[in-house]
């Protein structure tokens, strides 16, 4: 009965096809949905779930890693349509999903647009817009480090702080893996930090993905990259 499922939502993004591989953890009690792409792509995430065989019905909880738009742009979308499914992140995360607090990452980026230079600040205001696009969403359940849930198998919460303050990590125990959010990414085959030009904290980043490293995992699965 325990699985984990990783899915890819494949979508045009500009010029360019973007991946993004969210991941479904399945057991008796629940069916949990960790990060949930950008505002307008919960068709490709019902989509990727009916071709692994999962109803999106029998989705009871979706973890955000992160605030970023990319984590959580169809969160509003997939509350919603399935108004029973709980949220769930960390304390500090809460903040910004629900928009108690401004994301750091629109503060972030208009303070980069009042430096670009001008032929790149179409694309900087642009951001912003797709940033404020994102609506606010309740956070029903808050987790800290260390905390345990039978999601899988058995998962617990690991503080991965860096690219955001609150940013948190899965380990799941029956399968030795991690679930990594943007704690780490995989490029050339390694697992290495998420762009440093959007890493809040660097050093803690750098310290975060340390400790999943030092977890040896037998399988890491990353939302930018897959699984490796």
């Amino acid at each position: 009965m325990n699985k984990i499922i990783m899915l890819d939502i494949v979508f045009q993004y500009g010029d360019e096809f973007k991946i993004l591989n969210p991941v479904v953890l399945i057991s008796e009690k629940d069916t949990v949905l960790v990060d949930c792409a950008y505002t307008g792509l919960l068709p490709l995430i019902e989509e990727a779930m009916f071709r692994e065989g999962i109803d999106p019905n029998s989705l009871t909880k979706v973890l955000i890693t992160h605030h970023d738009d990319d984590h959580i742009g169809a969160l509003y979308e997939l509350k919603e349509k399935y108004p029973n499914i709980e949220v769930v992140s960390s304390e500090i995360e809460s903040d910004y999903i629900s928009q108690n607090k401004k994301s750091l990452r629109l503060i972030q980026a208009e303070e980069m647009l009042n430096e670009m230079p001008e032929e790149e600040k179409e694309f900087g205001r642009q951001f912003c817009e797709s940033l404020k696009k994102v609506m606010p969403v309740d956070v029903d359940i808050k987790v800290k480090d260390g905390d345990y849930f039978d999601w899988a198998g058995g998962c617990r919460i690991i503080a991965t702080p860096g690219h955001m303050p609150g940013h948190i990590s899965l380990y799941l125990e029956e399968s030795n893996s991690v679930v990594t959010g943007d704690a780490a990414v995989v490029e050339d085959g390694k697992l290495v930090i998420a762009n440093p030009y959007f890493t809040l904290d660097l050093e803690k980043a750098e310290e975060s993905l340390k400790k999943l490293k030092d977890i040896k995992a037998d399988i890491y699965y990353c939302y930018h990259g897959g699984a490796i």
